[in-house]
Formats: C-alpha cells, sequence, structure tokens
C-alpha cells in the first residue's frame, strides 16, 4: 500500500493512478492546509464585509444577481449540493469517481477556492475508508465543470445520497458513514460551489485513458508487427532512414518498434531475396507506423493537456492572494473536451487499420498461401471469419463514437451557461473507444498468431515465438473450430495486461 501526499503544487499522472485504481491512501501536506486556511480568512472576512460575491453572498447560475441573507448562505450551499445531485443513469466505475474525488481534494489543496481544510479532509475520509458515491452516468455537461457528478459526490459529505456497495448494489449514505465511524459535515459560505466547480471527472477519466492508450498503441505495434510477419510482409518500409525525412515523432517510435520486432525471424528470412515477391504491401501494414504513429502524437497532445489541467485551479470564483474574489471561465472543460475528442479519432483509427489486416490475413486471395480463414480444413469448418466480423462491427461502433461531443454545446441555465464543453461525454466515451480497441487488438493478435503457427515449421521473430506460447496456451493449435469466445476474452487479457508485452521486452528490449 503506498501513501500519496497532496502538495501544494498538486498531484502527479501516477498518484492519480495509484488512487483510482488501487487502495493508495491520501493526506494532506501541511502546507496545503496553510493555503486553505488563508483563503478561507479571506472568504470570511467577504462574509463579515456584506458585499456581494457570486457564490458567497448571492445564487448560482441565471440566479447570480438574487441577493441571499447571511443567516441564509450556509442553507444556500447545502440547497446547491441537493438540486445539482441531478444525475440518472448507471453508476459510474469506482475508478471514475475515486479520480474525480481526488482531483477535486488537488484543486481545492491549491488554496484558491476558500474552503476550510476540514472540507477537503472529508473527502479524503471517503477515499481512505474506501467509501465510493454513486455517481450516475449521465448529469454533466462539462460547464460549470462536472456540476452533477461532484454534486453527487458532495452530497456524501452531507450525510445524504448513495455510495456503491461491495458488490455495485445503491446503499444510503448515511449508514455507510455511520458504519465507517464518519460524521457528515455542515458547509459554510462558498463551500459546495467550491465543491462541485471543477472538471474532476473528465480529468480523471482522461488521465486514465492516457496511460490505457499508451499502453494499448504499443500493443498495436506488436499485434501489427505479427500480422506483417504472418502476411510474408516487407521490413523494409519501417528502416529508420525513411522515418528520419519525415520527422514526426510517434511515426519514428512505431516504425522503430515494427522493425525491431520483425528481426530474427526465419519466417522474414525465407521470401527477403525472392524476386517474386511483392514489390510494395498493401496500405494496412506498409502504412502502420503512420497511423499508429500519428495516434501517438495525438497522445502526446492530449498527455500535454491533462498536464496542464493537473497544476490548474479550477474553481469559481476564486479566491486570490492580494484579497480580491474573481469570477472565472477557468471551469469549462473545453481543452479536455477537444483532447478527449481528438484521442477518440486518433484511436478509432488505430483499430481500423488492425481490422484491415485482419481481413487481409483471412483471405485466401490476398494472405500469400495461407488458408482461407485461417483454417486447415476450410469449408467444414470457418476458422476466424466469424471474429473479423466482430472486428469489423467494433470499428463500426468506434467511427460513431469518434464524432466529437466537444462540438454539442446546448445552452442551459436561463442562457446563462450558454455555451458548454461536453467534455464529460467526450471522456466517457473515449473510454468506451479504448476498450473497443483492445477488442479489435486482441481479434489481430488470434489471426496472426494462428498464422505464424500456419507457417511452420519456419520459426517466427522473438516476439512472434512469445506471442504463439501465449495464444496457444487457450487458442491451441490450428484444427478444427473451438467456441471463439472465451479464446477472444483472453486474447483481450492478454492484449490489455503487461504479461506477453514483458514477455517479448525481455527477448527484444524495451519498446517505445
Amino acid at each position: 500500500m503506498t501513501t500519496v501526499t497532496i502538495q501544494p503544487t498538486g498531484v502527479s499522472p501516477a498518484d492519480v493512478l495509484a488512487v483510482a485504481r488501487g487502495t493508495a491512501k491520501v493526506v494532506l501536506d501541511p502546507a496545503t492546509i496553510d493555503a486553505m486556511a488563508t483563503s478561507r480568512a479571506i472568504v470570511d472576512g467577504i462574509e463579515s464585509s456584506g458585499r456581494p460575491v457570486y457564490g458567497v453572498s448571492t445564487g448560482f447560475g441565471a440566479l447570480a444577481n438574487t441577493f441571499v441573507a447571511p443567516e441564509r448562505r450556509a442553507e444556500l450551499q447545502h440547497a446547491l449540493i441537493r438540486s445539482h445531485a441531478a444525475g440518472v443513469g448507471a453508476p459510474m466505475p469506482r475508478e471514475v469517481v475515486r479520480a474525480m474525488m481526488l482531483l477535486r481534494v488537488r484543486s481545492l489543496a491549491l488554496g484558491h477556492s476558500g474552503v476550510r481544510p476540514l472540507v477537503a479532509e472529508a473527502l479524503l475520509d471517503l477515499l481512505n475508508h474506501d467509501i465510493t458515491p454513486w455517481v450516475p452516468e449521465h448529469g454533466s455537461l462539462g460547464a460549470s465543470g462536472d456540476l452533477a457528478p461532484l454534486a453527487h459526490c458532495a452530497l456524501v459529505l452531507l450525510g445524504e445520497g448513495w455510495v456503491l456497495g461491495p458488490t455495485g448494489e445503491r446503499q444510503d449514505a448515511a449508514d455507510v458513514l455511520t458504519a465507517a465511524g464518519l460524521k457528515p459535515i455542515e458547509l459554510a459560505a462558498k463551500e459546495g460551489l467550491a465543491l462541485i466547480n471543477g472538471t474532476d471527472g473528465m480529468l480523471g477519466m482522461l488521465l486514465m485513458a492516457i496511460h490505457d492508450a499508451a499502453h494499448l498503441f504499443t500493443m498495436a505495434d506488436v499485434t501489427a508487427a505479427l500480422g506483417i510477419e504472418a502476411m510474408l510482409g516487407s521490413e523494409r518500409p519501417f528502416l529508420p532512414e525513411l522515418h528520419a525525412i519525415r520527422p514526426h515523432p510517434g511515426q519514428a517510435a512505431s516504425a522503430a518498434n515494427i522493425h525491431r520486432l520483425l528481426q530474427d525471424s526465419r519466417v522474414m528470412d525465407s521470401h527477403r531475396d525472392d524476386l517474386a515477391h511483392a514489390v510494395q504491401d498493401a496500405y494496412s501494414m506498409r502504412c502502420a507506423p503512420q497511423v499508429a504513429g500519428a495516434a501517438r502524437d495525438t497522445l502526446e497532445f492530449a498527455r500535454t493537456v491533462a498536464d496542464r489541467e493537473l497544476v490548474s485551479v479550477v474553481d469559481n470564483p476564486v479566491v486570490l492572494p492580494d484579497g480580491r474574489v474573481e469570477s472565472t471561465g477557468n471551469f469549462h472543460g473545453a481543452p479536455l473536451g477537444f483532447a478527449a475528442d481528438f484521442l477518440a479519432i486518433a484511436a478509432a483509427e488505430v483499430g481500423a487499420i488492425a481490422e484491415r489486416r485482419v481481413d487481409r490475413l483471412l483471405d485466401v486471395a490476398r494472405n500469400r498461401e495461407l488458408p482461407a480463414f485461417l483454417s486447415p480444413d476450410a469449408g467444414v469448418n470457418s476458422g476466424l471469419m466469424i471474429a473479423q466480423y466482430t472486428a469489423a462491427g467494433i470499428v463500426a461502433e468506434n467511427r460513431r463514437l469518434a464524432a466529437p461531443a466537444s462540438v454539442d454545446s446546448l445552452p442551459t441555465s436561463g442562457m446563462q451557461e450558454d455555451h458548454v464543453s461536453m467534455g464529460w461525454a467526450a471522456a466517457k466515451k473515449l473510454r468506451t473507444v479504448l476498450d473497443n480497441l483492445s477488442s479489435v487488438l486482441a481479434v489481430e493478435l488470434l489471426a496472426a498468431v494462428r498464422g505464424l503457427q500456419l507457417r511452420a515449421p519456419l520459426v517466427p521473430s522473438p516476439a512472434g515465438r512469445a506471442a504463439v506460447e501465449a495464444v496457444r496456451a487457450f487458442a491451441g493449435e490450428p484444427g478444427p473450430d473451438i467456441f471463439l469466445a472465451p479464446a477472444m476474452e483472453a486474447a483481450r487479457r492478454t492484449v490489455s495486461d503487461r504479461d506477453l508485452r514483458t514477455a517479448i521486452e525481455r527477448e527484444i528490449g524495451p519498446l517505445a
């Protein structure tokens, strides 16, 4: 078990993953407590002065010009949380909610939100007791950040709302808090607004997607190389000097991976000097680094955006060190929405080109003397015919999901919030695109390994041998048709986890 300390400078992507997907404990650095106390003192001074400040002494959104009497300002904050916890649909996964809570604490701890330290500590109590609020999937427009999802989290702090039970059932928050020995908190002026005005949900999803995409894009190079090897493709398009003359960094990295994965292969040696061999391979083989490399560069753009957001104060209004409290638009999720949409487009195309290689591997007219559908007895047996159908259906779904959410702004709050980011929707569908990509790559892994097995007695590359060994464990050797669904699920796990990649890297060194 690790401990994540929230510093005055925030947290790292690795910290977010450790908390969201693990059991890391979270504590506040003393300097963050001091920063929060300082900004809270400024809010208390505004309270006593009686001057109108949005969210402190006024209503919210279209009610920003409605003055709220001092004796009702705590009530205002509680009412805000209850009314904004208006989501519907299935609950978001535990990892998303935990990332969201950690990132909200991160923003509060930067000392520009005017909340008492006990508010941040109450959120940490939920994390450290593994209490996950029930956050419905629908409700956020990425307008003033992720208002509804964060309100569902904040409601639990008040001893209200729902939490996820051990098996995913919905439980009353009050009962779960009592069982954990935790007490509800009472909010003071500005604190309810500070709990829900943030991009934390979309940022958490984007950070996890970036981590997952980085691995999947490397595995896309692996499955591409295996497929190229099985189809007796050429390694020459991946020579480094050919990519130095078009210096996109992602392209160079992907080409270097594929070239290295194809070395020391008797399969490749068998046709390297064959004059009858095709002069040029199909685009899905030859252009693999150009597509996967562009996706890698898109990933770097998304990582840059996420890193900037990780050090940003995302709230409204914000408390400045000189005592001013200023309204801001920093809660708008456009940077994250654009990044998530762009990354979804890139990931969808990585899957699309992989499916084209699968189709080529199965086609007796194009797979260079492999049997139809990679079945030694095609006709009675269908081999991987329908696995390609599945991959094609997933590619079609990913194309639909690649349509950008961030262009779908809808005005809300009496036209006060007349342009919204849809960043939550963009990040949520990005997660689906990446999950789908792992399935398409799983089909390519199965097909490529079947092709390499059918090239016996030619010995494949070290990467090919590692892949054959991994896939043989759950799919056996080419032969009569098998129940494919379990093999495809196992192939998905093989693509998603690190075991096959580790085995390959043990033989040829680290992959980019």
